[in-house]
């Protein structure tokens, strides 16, 4: 790892670029979100039901369980909230245009669904899309058209109200190709109609970061994503963190980038892999959506999931993605501040053996002195005055740290 002056100098010049920048992208966004305060001041976390049972397996039953599982396991307790429906929930649209759920898949109706869900503490989201079709009438060939939200806008969000919907996610779904659409002014449409419903709706946006969303979005959206569909390969995983790298100054609250849901549950990842990814996730500051059978997880994983100390890093008030600070041979630091004057470091092995990564203080943009260094994943405490960090990481690993100052 580079160490020194200079490397410190320049983390010390990023952190207070960002800190500029944070002031001045508010002023110039569009300010499409319900004026009555932010909707997502920290990132959503939740459930999905995409990768777990994709278009053919989705019925009410297996959202039921999901929330069901969410508050049984204790999820819920530790901020799960969102219980998300993805595509392939709707039926044909009604003599009068409204969107209407698959009466087979759907038995109770969407309010009903809603209402289940809100009786457990929790909160109900569904999918839409900006074009005519949606991506399973496209790839998995959903039989029902003419569900797009495509000149419905107004419609289609009144409709999320009424129904009791928290969470909006929005999938583009070639609607370029389809339908001839660009992305910023067809996802400012929706969330225009969304606004006027008076209805608190957190706005998730997919168009995959091909038109670098954390440019435009925010202030339009609550969250975006950076990246096309993830899978639960440790190639996926690593490709999505790396690509994060070069956003962290557009991360705040109400604004999050969106590297995709969680793939933790899904066989094809190690139990290393598996931390790396949740644990780089809230280094990141993105959002936690789980797409599992809830039910199925392992205690060992509800516990990692349920670490305190490594959520507080994704849900820390501050709102500052990590910045990656140093990368060689496959060892990467990076750095996130914290309220308080706190940090947190992540050491990242994404080589195939395990190895003593090192930092230090200076090369992590802190200064001298003596700090509490928490380990996140075991909780151990020491008391630390050399300036120098280090811990053995396993292969594709992290070792998280939390720094605290002490005073004299």
């Amino acid at each position: 790892m580079r160490s020194g002056v200079r490397r410190a100098g320049r983390v010390v010049v990023a952190w207070v670029l960002v800190a500029l920048l944070a002031l001045l992208v508010p002023a110039a966004t569009s300010g499409v979100l319900p004026p009555g305060g932010a909707l997502a001041p920290t990132p959503p976390m939740g459930w999905n039901s995409w990768n777990q049972v994709g278009c053919s397996g989705l019925d009410e039953r297996v959202v039921k369980a999901a929330a069901d599982g969410l508050v049984v396991s204790g999820l819920a307790r530790s901020g799960y909230r969102y219980v998300v429906v993805d595509d392939c929930w709707q039926g044909p649209r009604d003599s009068a245009g409204s969107l209407t759920a698959d009466e087979s898949r759907f038995p109770s109706g969407i309010p009903a669904l809603a209402a289940y869900v809100h009786a457990r503490g929790l909160k109900f989201g569904l999918y839409a899309v900006p074009g005519s079709q949606t991506c399973a009438n496209y790839y998995a060939k959903y039989p029902v058209r003419g569900i797009g939200s495509i000149g419905h806008e107004t419609q289609d969000a009144a409709t999320f109200a009424r129904w009791g919907v928290d969470f909006l996610k929005y999938d583009w779904c070639r609607a370029d190709l389809t339908d001839g659409l660009r992305e910023q002014p067809a996802f400012a449409k929706m969330g225009e109609a969304l606004r006027a419903t008076g209805r608190k709706i957190v706005y998730s946006i997919s168009e995959y970061g091909e038109q670098k969303p954390w440019l435009w979005a925010p202030g339009l959206a609550n969250l975006w994503r950076t990246s096309h569909d993830i899978h639960p390969t440790w190639k996926s995983i690593a490709d999505r963190i790396d690509a994060q790298a070069p956003l962290a100054q557009f991360a705040r609250p109400d604004a999050w980038n969106d590297p995709d849901m969680l793939e933790i549950g899904n066989a094809g990842l190690t139990e290393a892999e598996t931390q790396t990814h949740f644990g780089m996730w809230c280094m990141l500051s993105a959002p936690l959506i789980l797409g599992t059978d809830l039910g199925a997880l392992p205690r060992p994983t509800i516990d990692m999931l349920r670490n305190a100390d490594v959520l507080a890093l994704d849900q820390d008030r501050l709102g500052r993605q990590a910045f990656r600070v140093g990368r060689s041979g496959g060892h990467e630091v990076w750095a996130k501040s914290l309220v308080r004057g706190e940090a947190a470091v992540a050491l990242l092995n994404t080589t195939s053996d395990a190895t003593t990564i090192r930092t230090t203080l200076s090369a992590v943009g802190l200064p001298p002195g003596r700090w509490l260094v928490r380990d996140l994943w075991t909780g151990a405490e020491t008391s630390n005055g050399s300036g120098r960090l280090s811990a053995v990481v396993p292969a594709h690993g992290v070792a998280l740290l939390r720094l605290s100052p002490i005073t004299p």
